[in-house]
């Protein structure tokens, strides 16, 4: 399988990497991590979808607005590799259990140190991955400033 975060590199570094993480299964329906946590492992899903939402107030109550879903080969909780570590999203399983694999953000680190080309190819990759999310929550806002011109308006 390809993973975004591993795009650019060679076989051998891709598995190096790989192999610093660990199979995790989270069960249909479950969190796999919760807005604010601190943010120690990033992962990539290997199987299944995650969904990630915003946790928020509407009419007084609190919801998830769902925000995306990342499916096999991409990756969620990048929150690991940039500070302050907390998660900024919640991300649980959509239908069925999903897998991922669990990088501990030291791991990563050292890896990183030891291997600057391939540190650098995964820091390119993962600004791609947040530019995308950066994106999406542009859109997001942009919607939601037009309605509430639309609404004024009216």
């Amino acid at each position: 399988m390809t993973h975004e975060l591993l795009n650019g590199l060679s076989s051998a570094e891709g598995e190096q990497v790989l192999k610093l993480g660990h199979r995790v299964i989270v069960p249909s329906e479950a969190t796999l991590f919760q807005l604010g946590d601190q943010a120690d492992r990033l992962f990539l899903v290997e199987r299944g979808r995650i969904k990630l939402t915003l946790p928020m107030q509407v009419r007084k109550r609190e919801q998830d607005v769902f925000v995306e879903e990342r499916g096999p080969g991409q990756t969620v909780g990048w929150s690991a590799l940039i500070p302050p570590y907390r998660f900024t999203l919640t991300a649980t399983a959509v239908l069925l259990d999903a897998e991922v694999i669990a990088f501990p953000r030291e791991a990563l680190l050292r890896y990183f140190a030891a291997n600057p080309g391939a540190g650098h190819k995964i820091a390119f990759n993962l600004a791609v991955v947040i530019g995308h999310r950066l994106q999406l929550f542009q859109t997001m806002w942009l919607r939601e400033m037009q309605r509430t011109v639309e609404v004024r308006s009216a």
